[in-house]
């Protein structure tokens, strides 16, 4: 009867996700440059790459919008600037949208910008973590958001490894150097892109095991976020916000260099060595698997698939109500 219901859930999440939010009809033609905030989930990073590379070739000026991007007081707090009124749209990730779905925000994610989840099962070689079921008897860092808590059970359920044998710490995130004092023996919640990459920099060889590579099911790690009311009704800035996205992510991609040195103009703290290489390795996650699809394109199976997940591990209350994401806005798509 459980696994009846849950197949139920998953088929009516995507029944609601796959329909979009219907054709619009505003106009598409840019006025002359407004106003438009942007909250990032972050401080700028190598996943904003093609934000900053956007700005610098005057890609939203294109489009009529003065883009200015925000950093948050902490990732917990674009959604909610975003549903109070107090932005245009917000860089958020795939389970934070459907947790605040939950919560009765009125929010729908109208594109993606990293197709496939970033995070990560991380160890340095002295834990002796290769795979998933070495993880059996060790200490394994978290930053002590619920869902990696539950990517956790899923990956030592998948491994055959008894959830008791393996002791789960919040350290925040303080990731790595929770790895490198030896406070735990791998962490759950760091990314491939970065923490990883970072490591290697620093020669300390990781075990990098992205989640979706250990049985947690495959979502946006990073998405664009609107209102539903903006959606309904102020489609056409929507459609040129990602349109000159999109144009910033190809020029990221044509030149990673020269965008890299753009986005550490807008972040002097960052190191360019570490940012060029991140780009680099995310350049093929920025884009659907499929070449026919457009950036920024979403996959309703995946997000059926991963919301009747958050169902089954009680992250949410109730199957995702209404439409979680559309495409419309994105090039050649909803018209």
């Amino acid at each position: 009867m459980k696994t009846r219901l849950v197949l139920a859930a998953a088929a009516a999440i995507l029944a609601l996700v796959v329909g979009g939010c219907g054709p619009k009809r505003e106009p598409t033609t840019p006025p002359r440059p407004e106003p438009f905030d942007l909250v990032l989930d972050f401080f700028p990073n190598a996943d904003h790459v093609g934000i900053y590379a956007g700005l610098a070739d005057g890609a939203f000026r294109h489009e009529g919008l003065d883009l200015r991007p925000r950093v948050p007081s902490d990732p917990a707090a674009p959604l909610k600037l975003l549903a109070a009124g107090r932005a245009d749209l917000a860089i958020s990730y795939e389970p934070e949208l459907l947790l605040a779905r939950d919560r009765g925000l009125r929010l729908v994610s109208v594109g993606a910008i990293v197709q496939r989840p970033l995070t990560s099962v991380i160890a340095l070689p002295a834990a002796r973590v290769r795979r998933p079921a070495d993880l059996r008897g060790k200490r394994v860092g978290t930053a002590g958001i619920p869902y990696q808590s539950a990517y956790l059970r899923t990956i030592l359920a998948g491994a055959h490894v008894d959830p008791a044998s393996v002791h789960e710490t919040d350290v925040g995130f303080n990731l790595v150097p929770a790895m490198l004092s030896r406070k735990v023996d791998a962490t759950l919640g760091g990314f491939w892109n970065y923490e990883g990459i970072q490591l290697a920099q620093r020669r300390r060889n990781p075990v990098v095991i992205p989640v979706d590579r250990a049985g947690v099911p495959t979502y946006d790690e990073l998405i664009v976020v609107a209102r539903e009311q903006d959606a309904r009704e102020r489609g056409g800035r929507i459609r040129r916000f990602l349109r000159a996205l999109a144009a910033g992510y190809e020029s990221a991609r044509r030149d990673p260099g020269r965008a890299v040195a753009q986005l550490v103009r807008a972040n002097r703290d960052l190191d360019p060595r570490l940012q060029l290489a991140s780009v680099r390795a995310t350049l093929r996650a920025f884009y659907p698997a499929d070449p026919r699809k457009p950036f920024g394109y979403q996959e309703a199976g995946e997000w059926a698939s991963y919301g009747a997940w958050m169902l089954r591990n009680q992250l949410i209350r109730q199957p995702p109500a209404g439409r979680a994401f559309t495409n419309e806005f994105l090039p050649g798509q909803g018209l």
